[in-house]
């Protein structure tokens, strides 16, 4: 988890794996919104750009502090609850892993979330950060309200309205912090429930034969497929009666994430990484080596998945229509080849959001995530990806490496334009931009 001491006490900063750096000039904290808007309002006198940093879980450059580094991490908590409306403002600094204990004191609970909790609230919304269900849409569509402060250092609050109309909605819908900073947020939430989750390992022709059922039988489908090994492991979440998780299990999740994750599969990566052409052996020895399991909670016990190996990562977005095809395609693409990589492909499902930059863009969708394990040459499957993606209209999270052209994006994202001048309108002096950011999203070219 984040530590703000640590923060503070390096001089540097990277991004999770490691493989974005920065030396920011200054690293602040603020405690208040008057304190947030003092520093933008100084940034901008002198002519200083500012990224807040959150956990720094993004595998692009959207978050890379170039002179001033913001951490949210003095302004967390829960400000208020509407059980009746089912409502939950909060500071927009609060992390995922603080929400779900928080709700459940008022019975309430977040309606979906990824296997990652580490992210800040600000930063799960501003990149569209999800999970998986047909039915259900990223963290983004959560939010109901905005506050934030913009470029010159004002304070503005928005609360979202017909997603045909609400042009400003649609802009702060994913914005990765280039309208401002996020200060408090609200979300629509549900009533407290609980998940069961199973996993069974399936040859991959009895997986995606099942695959549409699966997907329609339960609240949540993930697929990790093993590149080159014909199998993949089938996780499912169905809705329960809200319960605690229980000890034994709780006890069985620390085991797995201190003996499976961080032992048995750190090995058979430091393998992989040492001799490369053993990559499609370890995929094959991680597939055969996942057993069925079944874990019960509140959803957010049972949402977390530990991450003991670190790695790199490129996501798409394509039409839900096109996943059977794109995926037999990808499966026979890496039996040949598995373009150096033994982690699983990562498949699931999301709702159409209407977001100007939301990777939807509308459509019901299937997301297809590619890991590299942090050490060895991901640019062999990325590069690939990138053109392979193109055949597909496949839209890239922004939180995830993606190689797409400015040229590239417009052609994806068709309001792309009518983002950037609402953009300009609350940072007309570019206050919130990095080079990464004016690379994909200006058109200047990449340093």
């Amino acid at each position: 988890m984040f530590s703000l001491r640590q923060w503070h006490g390096n001089s540097n900063w990277q991004n999770w794996v490691g493989y974005v750096t920065a030396e920011p000039e200054q690293k602040l904290a603020p405690s208040s919104v008057a304190e947030l808007q003092d520093i933008i309002k100084s940034a901008r006198r002198n002519n200083k750009r500012v990224r807040v940093t959150g956990a720094a879980h993004s595998f692009s450059g959207c978050a890379k502090p170039e002179e001033i580094a913001i951490s949210l991490h003095n302004m967390r908590g829960l400000i208020s609850v509407d059980t009746e409306a089912k409502l939950a403002t909060m500071h927009a600094g609060t992390y995922l892993y603080e929400i779900g204990k928080a709700l459940k004191q008022h019975g309430l609970a977040l309606e979906n979330m990824g296997d990652v909790q580490a992210q800040t609230i600000a930063g799960a919304a501003s990149t569209a950060t999800h999970g998986t269900g047909l039915t259900l849409g990223s963290i983004a569509n959560q939010v109901v309200a905005w506050e934030w402060v913009d470029g010159t250092g004002e304070v503005h609050t928005h609360q979202r309205g017909n997603p045909q109309t609400d042009d400003l909605g649609n802009a702060l819908h994913a914005s990765l912090g280039m309208l401002g900073v996020f200060t408090k947020l609200t979300l629509k939430v549900v009533d407290l429930y609980g998940l069961q989750e199973r996993n069974e390992v399936l040859d991959f022709e009895e997986g995606l034969a099942r695959f549409d059922d699966t997907a329609h039988a339960h609240r949540h489908l993930e697929w990790f497929l093993f590149p080159g090994t014909n199998k993949l492991q089938q996780k499912t979440l169905s809705g329960i009666e809200p319960k605690p998780m229980s000890s034994t299990q709780k006890l069985k999740d620390k085991f797995d994430s201190a003996i499976t994750l961080n032992g048995a599969f750190y090995v058979l990566c430091e393998l992989a990484r040492m001799k490369p052409s053993l990559t499609q052996k370890v995929s094959q020895i991680s597939a055969s080596s996942i057993p069925n399991t079944k874990r019960e909670g509140y959803s957010y016990e049972v949402f977390p998945t530990p991450r003991g190996v670190k790695f790199n990562e490129s996501e798409y977005f394509i039409a839900l229509s096109d996943f059977e095809a794109c995926i037999t395609e990808i499966n026979d693409i890496l039996l040949k080849d598995n373009k150096g990589s033994h982690f699983p492909i990562e498949v699931r499902t999301h709702k159409g959001e209407t977001g100007m930059l939301s990777a939807t863009q509308g459509e019901d969708c299937a997301v297809l995530s590619f890991h590299v394990y942090k050490g060895m040459d991901s640019e062999p499957l990325f590069d690939w990806l990138y053109e392979y993606m193109k055949k597909w209209q496949g839209r890239p999270h922004w939180g995830k490496v993606n190689k797409l052209s400015h040229v590239e994006l417009q052609h994806l994202y068709p309001k792309l334009d009518q983002f950037l001048q609402i953009r300009h309108e609350y940072d007309p002096d570019n206050v919130f931009m990095n080079r990464w950011l004016e690379q994909k999203f200006l058109g200047h070219a990449s340093s």
